[in-house]
């Protein structure tokens, strides 16, 4: 199977995890980025959007069985060909975020619509498939915590290390709250308890991070299946987390962890798991989002929309461009 991928981050790790693990079993990818540059601090304009529907429209005569449109954003172009079918993942910002209409708009006219948690699905209002992002069980997996602090560094055995695992700058991961709580937690407590920011690291590294750190916080606005949150799970690293995407669910039975869905229930969350000292059971619940598992399911949708199955030996021998210039 020849399936064309188009996205708005080429290096999104769970996005290149997942056509890996498709790749294993027979699966071949094209990709084509969206024109210009982003980061936490600019977005790509509707004209780098434009400028990319020419190349789309090209490419996708080139043999697919289907174009697999990652992120909303992308979806008028992959339905501006007729010719092949339309798989349309969305990551959860664009679901809850500005780029929601364009993701509405596009899901009924794509042949199939994959989100990553059942509250994705309630909040689009329709029909889809939900397939959570999957995790790397061998890259993510427990390590001694003494090794991995002198790995990343944090050498400072006196004291709690509180992994918040994003850029600051990205105002939907609301690191002012996770800030605040921690540092009543560190008030709270004798020892010192430190807020640990880590991002723009490589992928591989996060792990060391994951089992360095004393508990992970998440405070964001708005999640689809945040990757954090799993990584964490992997590692047996407690998560105290507010209630957003399907953070519940991955959370259900892991402790310590917390839910909580206010300042004070994340500070009592997060004194409890700190002062239990313990590392948590999460790995049991991570293998039910194991990459594994998420590619075979979504090889499963390919299959469905492309109407052609791929043999591996794991497995048996009307929208136009016009909506673009809304886009960001």
């Amino acid at each position: 199977m020849h399936v064309l991928t188009l996205t708005t981050n080429v290096d999104a790790p769970f996005m290149t995890q997942q056509m890996e693990a498709l790749e294993d079993r027979g699966v071949d990818f094209s990709t084509v980025s969206i024109s210009g540059n982003a980061d936490a601090e600019t977005s790509r304009s509707p004209a780098d959007y434009i400028r990319t529907v020419p190349e789309v429209l090209r490419e996708a005569g080139n043999g697919y069985d289907l174009i697999h449109a990652h992120y909303g954003l992308t979806a008028p172009m992959a339905l501006a060909q007729v010719r092949k079918p339309v798989v349309l993942s969305l990551w959860g910002s664009d679901v809850h975020g500005p780029v929601a209409p364009i993701s509405r708009a596009s899901a009924p006219f794509c042949d199939e619509v994959v989100v990553m948690s059942r509250e994705m699905r309630e909040v689009l209002g329709r029909e889809c498939t939900v397939i959570p992002d999957g995790v790397d069980l061998e890259k993510f997996r427990p390590e001694p915590q003494d090794r991995a602090a002198s790995n990343v560094g944090w050498d400072d055995a006196n004291g709690y290390d509180v992994l918040f695992p994003y850029s600051p700058a990205r105002q939907v991961k609301n690191y002012p709250r996770a800030e605040r709580v921690v540092t009543v937690v560190d008030n709270l407590l004798e020892r010192p308890v430190r807020l640990r920011t880590v991002s723009g690291v490589e992928h591989d590294a996060v792990s060391d991070y994951m089992n360095a750190a004393d508990a992970l916080i998440l405070t964001s606005h708005s999640e689809g299946s945040p990757n954090s949150v799993k990584e964490a799970l992997a590692c047996n690293l407690p998560v105290v987390a507010v209630d957003v995407g399907d953070v519940r669910e991955r959370l259900s039975g892991v402790e310590p962890s917390r839910v909580a869905e206010s300042d004070d229930e994340l500070i009592r969350g997060l004194l409890e798991v700190l002062e239990r000292g313990e590392r948590s059971n999460g790995r049991e619940a991570a293998r039910e989002v194991s990459i594994d598992r998420t590619a075979e399911r979504m090889l499963e949708v390919y299959e469905r929309v492309a109407g052609t199955v791929v043999e591996t030996a794991d497995r048996g021998d009307e929208l136009t461009v016009q909506g673009i210039a809304r886009l960001e």
